[in-house]
């Protein structure tokens, strides 16, 4: 891990950020592109390209791309796995991850009704209200098949469900053999989600957005992905909704000396497993606690089964800088708008309201980062690539979508239509000025 010790060297280095698309594609994805279309593609045409043939030849695009990018043989009459292949997914999975994805969810669909209930669901209030209802289908998108996430499946499609959407579908990319992982039915399931579909990547976005012979078009698109479905989520959006565009995780830990570095460094590398560009930092006014991490991570990190991932996400993104003081490393971190944020320190309630930019908020030591990953109750869906200035992560509201009432009492109608009728005239609009006042002939 290196360790910067010029706050303003580090906040260049390590803090600003550069577009993912800038980055140059590894050799076996160019390669696997030049297959496919016989010509070296930037990722935008590649996706644009897929979307246009999944538009055009709906589930046959869709099964030619899921053998060109997954290596996956999707055959048979529909790209939907069926209720035979979800009961046969229960016996591949051991009994205690089905508990322990049951016990997750549970968690998360009560933080999510107590999220319901503290909204502002249904007024009205002398003719004026609103009434919110559930999108009617939401498709989740569940990234990774040789590495499946069904913790993804659960943080996203239970939200769902309580905001009662009517149809919760699932996508996702499939094994060799044309499966979805079975771990990832069992999710599904026990997410109470109504179908899973046999497509991943950019093929999985389009089918969704613009329906194909098996796969019902959606009305919303959540869930994070890939470089090529972060772009193909941007290509759709407006002929389909998108929660948000997810990058690669993120997570600040801002730690004094009274942080356990065995701890901090255990907690810098789960995240930094998972992906290269992932983004570890550390921000610390202690130039022990800094070199005692570094110490830890190079030894944690020899034990890991995805120890070159993280070593790479330490050389891509990662690293320590050391700050002034808790107060300087919180202006830099909210500068930094992370995805997680994470304050080892002492009283770390005091420090939180100081926090202006963050996905996650998690105090103290005994609330690590990864626990959030699967079983606090939050969504874990969160903004990434500094989002988080303005936006939140995945909740219920990301379901919802609301409806203005207009019912005005007649002794009202007077005075409003007047008023109408001369903002009408003064934009130029003498048909709506006209519409209004027919409503004051003969009063």
């Amino acid at each position: 891990m290196r360790i910067i010790r010029n706050a303003e060297e580090g906040r260049l280095a390590l803090l600003t950020r550069r577009p993912l698309e800038t980055d140059e594609l590894p050799m076996e994805m160019r390669e696997t592109i030049f297959k496919a279309f016989g010509q070296e593609l930037a990722p935008e045409e590649v996706v644009r390209r897929v979307i246009r043939d999944v538009r055009e030849d709906g589930d046959n695009a869709v099964r030619f791309y899921n053998s060109r990018f997954d290596g996956a043989q999707t055959t048979g009459d529909s790209l939907a796995v069926s209720n035979a292949e979800i009961r046969q997914a229960y016996n591949s999975v051991p009994e205690e991850v089905v508990e322990a994805l049951r016990f997750a969810a549970g968690r998360v669909r009560t933080y999510h009704e107590q999220q319901l209930r503290g909204s502002l669901f249904n007024f009205n209030q002398g003719g004026l209200g609103q009434v919110m209802r559930g999108i009617e289908r939401v498709a989740i998108y569940a990234p990774g098949a040789r590495a499946p996430l069904p913790s993804t499946i659960l943080m996203c499609a239970i939200p769902a469900r309580v905001a009662g959407v009517e149809q919760v579908v699932i996508a996702s990319p499939v094994l060799p053999d044309g499966t979805v992982p079975p771990v990832k039915l069992v999710a599904a399931d026990i997410a109470g989600a109504d179908t899973v579909y046999k497509c991943g990547g950019a093929q999985g976005i389009a089918a969704l957005a613009y329906g194909t012979e098996s796969i019902q078009r959606v009305d919303k698109i959540c869930g994070p992905g890939g470089l090529f479905v972060t772009i193909a989520k941007k290509q759709v959006f407006g002929d389909v909704g998108i929660d948000a565009i997810y990058g690669p995780t993120e997570t600040v830990i801002i730690a004094d000396e009274s942080a356990d570095p065995e701890l901090v460094a255990a907690d810098l590398l789960a995240q930094a497993e998972h992906d290269p560009l992932a983004s570890p930092i550390l921000l610390t006014p202690s130039h022990y606690l800094a070199d005692e991490v570094e110490k830890c991570i190079v030894r944690q990190i020899k034990g890991m089964e995805r120890g070159k991932i993280a070593a790479a996400a330490f050389e891509n993104r990662g690293g320590c800088i050391l700050v002034n003081d808790i107060d300087h490393a919180i202006e830099l971190a909210n500068f930094y708008a992370p995805e997680h944020l994470c304050l080892c320190v002492e009283q770390p309630m005091a420090y939180a309201a100081k926090v202006k930019n963050a996905g996650g908020l998690f105090l103290g030591e005994a609330s690590p980062e990864a626990v959030g990953d699967y079983t606090a109750g939050p969504s874990h869906t969160m903004p990434t690539g500094g989002s988080a200035r303005w936006s939140s992560p995945l909740t219920v509201h990301d379901f919802l979508k609301t409806t203005s009432i207009i019912n005005i009492p007649e002794d009202l109608t007077e005075e409003l239509a007047r008023m109408a009728g001369v903002l009408a005239r003064a934009e130029g609009l003498t048909g709506h000025a006209h519409s209004v006042e027919r409503r004051l002939q003969g009063r």
